[in-house]
Order: C-alpha cells, then structure tokens, then sequence
C-alpha cells in the first residue's frame, strides 16, 4: 500500500454497488463500494486503476509537491469565474402591456391599451447610464415585457444608445428581445438585421396545447408564432430565433408531441421549465399547476424523447440539462443565475423595470408585482450604482445564496454543480434560506442531477450526445450509430 492523503470531498450512496464522489472543483469519480472503503482508509494500492483515477481527479495526493492543491485551486476558480465581472445580463422591462392572456404568465401584465405601464426614454436612459458602471468586459441586454414589441419606440432607443455607448468605450454588447413574435413586423425585423439581435420567443407545442396555454384574440397564437420564426429565419438567419417552452398541467400528458413539434421545426433547443410560484400563474395553480413529480415524469419522458432524435442524427437540445451538464462535465461555470453560488441576483443579473425600480432578478420583479418589494435594490432616479448594487438589500440576497452555507447544501455531493435561488425560496416558504427536505428547488435539481449522472453511465452513445451538447457541436451520423 501507499501512503497518500485525502483533498476535499463530498459523496453519496448513487446505488446498492456504488458511490459517487464530488470535489469542490466538481470533478467526479463513481467507485464501487470495496474502491470506496478502500480509498477512504487509506488502503488503495498505488498501481490500481482506482487509485490512478482518483489522483487524476484531484481526489487524492501523495508527494510534497503543491502542484495537486495548485491544480484544484485553478478548476475551482474556474468554477466561481462568474464573480469576475459582476454584472453582465441587464433586463430591462419595456412595457407591462400584452395582447396576450396566458394563464400562467409570471407577471401582472396589463392590456395593450395601458401605455402608463411602458418604459420612459428618461428612465431607459438612466437605467443604461447603470449599465454601463458595471464592470463586466462583455455585456448582454434583454428587453421583454409584458410584449416589448409594444413599445418598439423603447426597443429601438436602448439598443441604439447601448450600441453607441459600447462603440465609444470599446465593450462588448449583445442584445435579445424576448417577444411572443406576433406583432413582428418587416421594419422591426430590418433593425433587428441591422443591430445583430437575437430573438427569443415561446412555443408550448402543438397548436391545440399551445392555443390553449397562450391565448389571444383571434386564437391564433400559434400560427403567429410559427410564421414569425420563419420571418426570422429568412431576413435575420437560421440560428437568430430560439424557442422554450413553459410546462402546464395540459402539457404533461404530451411530453413526445411537444419534442415532436420542436423537431418538425427545425428548432435545435427546448427549454423544459415548470411553473414558477409568481403572478398569474400563482393565481390559476388550481387549473394549471402540478407536483414536482408530475413534472420530472414530465421531463424524464421528455429527455427520452429528445435522445431519441438525437440518436437518429437529429440535433435537438435540452436546454436545462445543457447547463447541467456543461458544470459536470467541465470546470467552466454557466451564465444561469439559479445555478451559481453564491446565486447571481443582482451579481450576475438585474431587471430594471418600466418604471425605474430595479430588481436582483426577473423573479424578485414578479414578487413585487404581487405586493412584496423586499428584494428591490433601488430606483434609477433616486437611487445612484453604489447605494443599488452595494447596498444592504444585495449584500442580504448574495449572503443567503451562498450553498456552501446553507444546511442541506452544504454536506450535498451535488453542491459544486447546484445553485441557490433565495427568491424562489421566500417566495414558496417564506424564508429565503430553504429547507431542503421540502424544497421543489432541491426536489427538481437533485434528481434531473442523478438522473443525467445515470444515463451518462447508461451508454456511450448517450454520453457522445451529451458531449455535443457541452461542445455545442452537431454529431456526425456514424457517432451516433
């Protein structure tokens, strides 16, 4: 035997025969029980395979050398590189208006007509003036709603200016527009043309499921949806529209048709998500809400599905699992605000809403649209970048998202891969520090985890497809064959 010690680790019994084993760098091994119990006493011998894993995956060292902590310290600052550049995602809130009514929409909308609720040119301007104090190298703004198409006017002002001001400091900028597409029209597409930007829209499926889940005048939502991705497609590019699509009661007995209709599209990433606690879809849960269960059957079925089409040499993305696997797989961390640690509300993202407040996060703007402002960080006519981004209520928010602090979080193997959302806790239980045996937020990331972990370890074809997906690369046919 030889003599070795041990560097950080957390585990868990993943079955009958095995245990996986997580560093703080989120590298992994799986052992079977005797590696386990003999790596942990100091038993393995240096010639084992086990033993030559484990030193490769930073789980063990044996020599004076630094270079093993060196190593680990490099992948674990890798991991919390999001921190770097503080804020980069800027949401800005044009218009509460919609045309739409979906029942589970996640803010208080207003009808089309109710222009008190759009955005000011004086508040956008003050809002960018914020934007540009923050560090990051390479910003991202999003402009929804509401139905941002609504307001064009705004759409087209805080682009321009963003642009302007990017040019003259010499900084990256990227801008999406989060619209349900049925208000595009060929000037807006030109200036879309002009300015590089990216569409993001909704598609819950077929047009019956869709119809349903979205309704509008004239019950055409899906028709319009459909025909302004292929408008897209021909003025801006393939790859300028993506699509996700919300979960609804309705929708978890159709998990193979949603994925169908994705793939009769040519759409390459859905973005499986469940209800969110906030707004109108707090307010219909009866009619349209579900278990956390139901929703991982959901989402089991789904992800079969889509592995199906992949296998077949169809590229299709699962977008969720993508951000999963790409912490599991890669020491890289991910832009997801509910996968960091400590969360990015506010550090990573903020919403600066139509009238001039500004929030940790779309979801702490939603809390507020139902009455409670607690996560609100400031006004950008009151209120100046250091007292809303180094004030009390974000020092409060990143201190209670931190899960190497919170009980449950801490001693879990999945931490390094996991996040926290202290909103979405207050929200559900009224604590922003969650109690996990009950958490839906711990229920729906620790098994969608294992279950990746699983099918990772089920197959090569899987794990080549899962591959791609980290590498954001299209499989060639005889990959998958």
């Amino acid at each position: 035997m030889s003599a070795y010690g041990l560097l950080p680790f957390r585990f868990l019994r993943f079955d009958v025969a095995r245990t996986l084993l997580v560093n703080d760098a989120g590298d992994y091994q799986i052992l079977g029980t005797r590696d386990f119990e003999h790596f942990v006493h100091h038993q393995l011998g240096s010639e084992e395979d086990a033993y030559l894993d484990l030193k490769a995956g930073h789980f063990l060292y044996d020599s004076e050398s630094l270079a093993p902590f060196e190593l680990l310290a490099t992948k674990y600052r890798s991991k919390k590189a999001f921190l770097a550049g503080f804020t980069s995602l800027h949401i800005f809130v044009v218009s509460l208006r919609c045309e739409h009514s979906c029942h589970y929409c996640q803010v208080s909308r207003v009808s089309a007509d109710r222009t008190r609720y759009d955005m000011s040119e004086e508040t956008a301007r003050r809002a960018l003036d914020l934007v540009f104090r923050s560090p990051a190298p390479r910003l991202k703004i999003e402009l929804q709603g509401g139905e941002p198409l609504l307001h064009f006017e705004r759409v087209r002002q805080i682009v321009e200016e963003a642009r302007r001001r990017a040019t003259i400091e010499g900084r990256e900028v990227e801008f999406v527009v989060t619209t349900n597409l049925a208000l595009l029209n060929d000037a807006m597409l030109s200036f879309f043309l002009e300015e590089g930007v990216i569409l993001s829209t909704s598609l819950d499926g077929p047009e019956a499921l869709h119809n349903a889940n979205r309704p509008r005048p004239g019950n055409d939502s899906h028709s319009r949806t459909i025909a302004g991705i292929q408008r897209v497609r021909e003025v801006l590019g393939h790859d300028r529209v993506a699509a996700l699509m919300t979960t609804t009661r309705t929708s978890l007995q159709s998990p193979v048709e949603i994925v169908d209709e994705y793939v009769r599209l040519g759409l390459t990433s859905i973005f499986l998500r469940p209800l969110s606690p906030y707004g109108f879809a707090l307010r219909s849960v009866r009619t349209t809400g579900y278990s956390m269960h139901e929703f991982l059957d959901f989402y089991t079925r789904a992800l079969d599905r889509i592995l199906e089409h992949n296998a077949q040499g169809i590229p299709l993305v699962e977008s969720y699992a993508q951000l999963l696997l790409t912490r599991i797989l890669t020491p890289f961390a991910t832009g997801y605000v509910d996968l960091q640690s400590p969360a990015g509300a506010g550090i990573g993202a903020v919403v600066y809403n139509y009238d001039g407040d500004v929030y940790a996060s779309d979801e702490a703007r939603m809390l507020a649209e139902m009455g409670d402002t607690r996560f609100r960080l400031g006004n950008v006519h009151r209120h100046s970048y250091s007292s809303i981004f180094g004030g009390d209520t974000l020092r409060r928010i990143v201190a209670a998202s931190v899960a190497e602090s919170i009980p449950g979080c801490a001693d879990c193997a999945f931490l390094p891969w996991c996040g926290a959302d202290p909103v979405h806790h207050y929200a559900t239980t009224g604590d922003v520090v969650p109690h996990i045996p009950t958490s839906d937020f711990h229920e729906k990331n620790f098994f969608i985890i294992k279950h990746l972990l699983t099918l990772c370890e089920r197959d090569a074809i899987t794990r080549r497809i899962f591959w791609s997906w980290v590498r954001q690369e299209s499989l060639r046919e005889e990959e998958v064959a």
